[in-house]
């Protein structure tokens, strides 16, 4: 069934509400490990556009299955990153990386098997942003109209490729060919957040979330990890999760950030934040210094508040205080069946709205912006 969804959130023709769950309607869902080609089109790439499927990806070459992945790259314009090819490549793609700036605007997704061809065309760059809060516009053809309009992947790709165009096919075996200087380093010491990355997701917390913020040491409600669960929505929140697990056989993706506490005044320098790769496809956020601190219940507001590219602010806002009030209306997005919810805003406006000044991460002049597109 051919689909629309205009994300985040703001509008759907089907059951898929943006360009993630339609990808995961075409390469998962709707789709055989191993069966044809999965095709990856994309102007912009990062390591957090594609965390949702690299064992999707894995899983399909395993089983024989093939990858073809289009990517812009530039010396100069960060449009595509190593991190996110050197995955690729080691799930098995076959990358092809163009070297003009901005040639590439066209953002397709899909895959080619035995039943005929998916076509995923959007506005949405295989980037954090692109997949998560970015207002972006997908549609997805199934292989009933691609049939009936003549669309093939291979004669698109064919196409494509055969273009007289500066190509580069980058291999992990030889990380000091030209295609690799194309490409630029997401974990860069002197990467700092472009002004649109400067936000604070506003989390209304769960008894999950709280529980062991209020137990007693030695009690059974004290047991277990202290985290926040968060949305499944927070691609472009957080830095590159490179850190693959080595333990237990669901995968996940994790990055270790800068936590300030200000309701406890603590700095946690290893903070870690998880997805959930192959469980429930959410984000954890590693909580640890609030255990027994009993600065947050059910129901508060907790503003989470990025001020550099691995740097964040957290703080508890109690339910019944006037800054709870006029943040509230702004964590409309709900999370699960049990009133949890979350939203997201700028941090001036989060600067007003709770009536603080953030300790901002000085900029250097000319210092390279994180991509925001």
């Amino acid at each position: 069934m051919n689909q629309l969804a205009l994300h985040p959130n703001v509008y759907a023709t089907g059951r898929n509400k943006g360009l993630v769950n339609i990808l995961e309607e075409v390469w998962v869902r709707n789709h055989r490990p191993g069966e044809g080609t999965l095709f990856v089109v994309s102007g912009f790439g990062n390591y957090n556009g594609g965390v949702r499927f690299y064992e999707t990806f894995k899983e399909h070459t395993r089983q024989g299955g093939r990858i073809t992945a289009v990517f812009s790259g530039s010396t100069r314009a960060r449009l595509t990153s190593k991190q996110v090819v050197r995955e690729m490549l080691g799930c098995g793609a076959d990358v092809h990386i163009v070297n003009r700036k901005r040639l590439l605007h066209a953002k397709c997704y899909g895959a080619l098997t035995d039943e005929g061809n998916s076509l995923v065309v959007t506005s949405g760059n295989f980037t954090g942003p692109g997949m998560s809060q970015n207002v972006e516009l997908s549609v997805l053809l199934d292989r009933a109209t691609t049939a009936g309009m003549q669309f093939s992947w291979d004669g698109m790709v064919t196409e494509l490729l055969r273009q007289k165009w500066d190509y580069h096919r980058p291999t992990l075996a030889d990380s000091n060919s030209p295609a690799w200087r194309l490409l630029y380093d997401e974990q860069e010491a002197e990467l700092v957040l472009d002004e649109t990355a400067e936000v604070t997701m506003l989390l209304r917390l769960s008894h999950a979330d709280t529980v062991r913020i209020n137990a007693a040491p030695g009690t059974n409600a004290a047991k277990g990890s202290q985290y926040f669960w968060l949305s499944k929505d927070c691609f472009d929140f957080f830095p590159p999760l490179t850190i693959r697990n080595d333990r237990g056989y669901k995968a996940t993706y994790s990055c270790l950030v800068t936590m300030e506490y200000i309701d406890i005044d603590f700095i946690d320098r290893q903070c870690r934040v998880t997805f959930e790769a192959e469980n429930n496809l959410d984000f954890r956020l590693g909580t640890g210094p609030l255990r027994y601190q009993g600065v947050a219940r059910e129901g508060d507001i907790a503003a989470i508040t990025r001020t550099g590219e691995a740097s964040y602010e957290l703080r508890i806002f109690r339910e019944g205080t006037a800054q709870y009030d006029r943040l509230r209306p702004h964590a409309i997005n709900l999370i699960g069946h049990q009133g949890k919810s979350y939203g997201f805003v700028n941090n001036s406006d989060f600067e007003a709205l709770a009536g603080i000044r953030l300790h901002r991460i000085a900029t250097p002049r000319g210092a390279p912006r994180i991509p925001t597109d």
